[in-house]
């Protein structure tokens, strides 16, 4: 453990009395006792002071094509530069990350890596975006927004990939520095309940923010079987986004694979995510694809006018593109996205 002179004191936390601390990041809102951690694990109350233990401290560092975060609407076929700490304030029982997610900081190897530092490696890796991905982003917030501020100056792109399990004034505070969103809406208000230690009402709001304040975004759902895979869930879901978020936006359904505290189920099937990509496009949504597994059907995107291939991907890679100033090659209709 780093002693207190080199831990970053955290954002968005008050005094309550004494040497009890209230963190206010996230909807948890947690109560947290002198030498205490909140729920992520990763922020502690030391003296009546709130610290970040995971401060430029990433566990992962990476290069990645941008679709794989997943963004098919925001900057085909460049790289991004990928970096996460541990931690995280959702427990989801099939936590595709989770030997890094679920673990306290100091049981993950991390390297020293201040946001000065992160943009010298995206230049070196010739990339000008940066993604804050794979855990969640929230815990380690003074860590991503000091890079994405330095990025902002340097003209680079900052994209978050995120639960959106965020409270409203931290979000608004750094909404101004993100280019792109892509949030995982994991099912309906009884499944955040039962499988992620949640509640997804904070999830709604951080959707609609984020849409109102015009950051690109996309929104991800993993198919889990028997848990969030029925007709009348994803019709839910695809009838939500609609409605509150318009039919633009970019919906991902990705396949399960059993872990952590799911391994008794089945991994997600090809015909149950085809099945789903079918009904939200039968909801009114104009890009559904269908993630991390082989379908070329589910990973193109096709213009909503003339139904004509204006993006062909193999994996996570964009091999052509027909899009011209932001419109169909073919038909010239506005293709809903950032293209340059």
């Amino acid at each position: 453990m780093p002693t207190i002179e080199k831990l970053h004191e955290a954002s968005f936390y008050r005094k309550i009395k004494k040497d009890l601390v209230k963190c206010e990041l996230c909807p948890r809102f947690c109560i947290i006792k002198n030498n205490d951690r909140g729920n992520c694990c990763v922020r502690k109350n030391i003296d009546g002071k709130l610290y970040s233990l995971v401060y430029a401290k990433p566990c992962s560092v990476a290069l990645d094509p941008i679709e794989k975060k997943p963004f098919y609407h925001f900057l085909p076929g460049k790289g991004t530069l990928s970096i996460a700490t541990a931690g995280c304030n959702l427990h989801c029982l099939y936590c595709q990350n989770w030997t890094i997610s679920q673990q306290k900081p100091e049981n993950v190897p991390s390297v020293n890596l201040p946001p000065e530092k992160v943009i010298e490696e995206a230049k070196k890796a010739e990339s000008r975006i940066i993604s804050y991905t794979y855990t969640e982003p929230t815990i380690f917030y003074e860590y991503m927004y000091d890079t994405a501020k330095l990025a902002k100056k340097e003209r680079m792109k900052n994209t978050i990939v995120s639960n959106g399990f965020t409270n409203q004034k931290p979000l608004k505070n750094i909404i101004p520095l993100i280019d792109a969103a892509n949030i995982d809406l994991k099912g309906d208000a009884e499944f955040y309940k039962k499988i992620t230690s949640s509640f997804i009402e904070p999830v709604l709001e951080s959707l609609k923010t984020y849409k109102k304040k015009k950051v690109w975004l996309e929104i991800t759902n993993l198919i889990i079987p028997t848990l969030n895979d029925s007709p009348r869930q994803i019709k839910w879901l695809a009838s939500w986004i609609k409605e509150n978020l318009g039919k633009n936006v970019p919906l991902h359904f990705s396949a399960f694979w059993p872990t952590y505290k799911l391994t008794n189920l089945p991994r997600t099937s090809m015909e149950s995510l085809k099945r789903a990509r079918i009904i939200a496009m039968s909801e009114g949504l104009n890009y559904v694809y269908t993630g991390n597994v082989e379908d070329e059907e589910g990973s193109t995107t096709f213009c909503p006018r003339c139904k004509e291939a204006v993006i062909k991907r193999h994996g996570f890679y964009a091999y052509e593109i027909n899009i011209r100033n932001g419109k169909c090659k073919f038909c010239k209709a506005k293709i809903a996205g950032v293209w340059k």
